[in-house]
């Protein structure tokens, strides 16, 4: 491996062999989506607790301070919308030159197995792996399943994952499921966890989290369950938690109902003193 790409994956997995990446691309094909609607302000408390942004250029540029950044994972794929036919229906949307110029760690991109653009999405990765490998920059492969979550069982995400990685993917980002040991078994590349829909309870988010780690995962690329969430720094530690301190589902849920009673307790405060 050359320095660059070496040096571009040790910014986002961190030493201990984990990473947290907070994903704030969902607008690039859902819009103003709930809690992200202005991203900058959504972030700010988060950041302490993540290792990488993964995000789009133009939300990069007019919302996510230059000065200090964590690094980026920059979202290269798009071109439908949820209003669209088929959200398989994607391009790339950014140039290597865009690449550079914003300074990215690491770029990312949706492929959609089984669908009817399975193999203009799997050209989009070989093509961007073909331009970012010149340059020393890590290319994560998304499964992406659009609208079709019943796709989600080890089988089919074991393939999507090793078609990846054998297109050239450095990392692969995919759903837990059950049996999810065997998705990383057959993949050759690291395997981040994708978050997925909004899980109905905390405790839901911790236990999947955790048992990806058990079965193979180096990490998780989490958003809507944090910060949709009514306390997004409470769901942020404790997931840090579980990645780079090794706690369990069950600590973790109790790490931020105790983060969580705190900022209530801060609140109830400083409502006071306003009374």
């Amino acid at each position: 491996m050359d320095w660059g790409m070496e040096n571009r994956l040790s910014q986002l997995i961190q030493a201990d062999g984990h990473c947290f990446f907070l994903p704030i691309d969902h607008g690039y094909f859902q819009g103003p989506t709930s809690c992200l609607e202005k991203p900058g302000e959504t972030i700010k408390p988060l950041l302490p607790y993540c290792d990488a942004l993964f995000v789009t250029r133009g939300v990069l540029r007019a919302a996510v301070d230059p000065a200090g950044s964590k690094p980026i994972i920059l979202r290269v794929s798009g071109g439908a919308s949820v209003l669209g036919k088929d959200l398989a229906n994607e391009s790339l949307t950014t140039s290597i030159e865009e690449i550079l110029r914003l300074n990215a760690a690491a770029v990312g991109i949706s492929i959609f197995v089984g669908t009817d653009y399975e193999r203009e999405s799997l050209m989009n990765l070989a093509e961007i792996v073909n331009q970012c490998e010149d340059f020393g920059i890590p290319v994560m492969a998304v499964t992406a399943v659009g609208k079709e979550l019943e796709k989600r069982d080890a089988r089919y995400l074991a393939l999507c994952s090793r078609i990846a990685a054998e297109l050239g993917a450095r990392v692969v980002k995919t759903y837990w499921c059950k049996n999810f040991d065997k998705v990383v078994a057959g993949c050759p590349v690291p395997v981040v966890m994708a978050g997925g829909p909004k899980c109905e309870t905390e405790k839901e988010v911790f236990d999947f989290v955790y048992d990806g780690m058990q079965n193979g995962a180096i990490g998780l690329n989490l958003g809507r369950n944090v910060w949709q969430n009514p306390y997004p720094v409470a769901m942020m530690k404790a997931l840090h938690a579980i990645i780079h301190e090794d706690l369990t589902a069950r600590e973790a849920w109790e790490l931020f109902n105790d983060v969580k009673a705190e900022k209530i307790k801060k609140a109830k405060i400083k409502k006071g003193k306003k009374g």
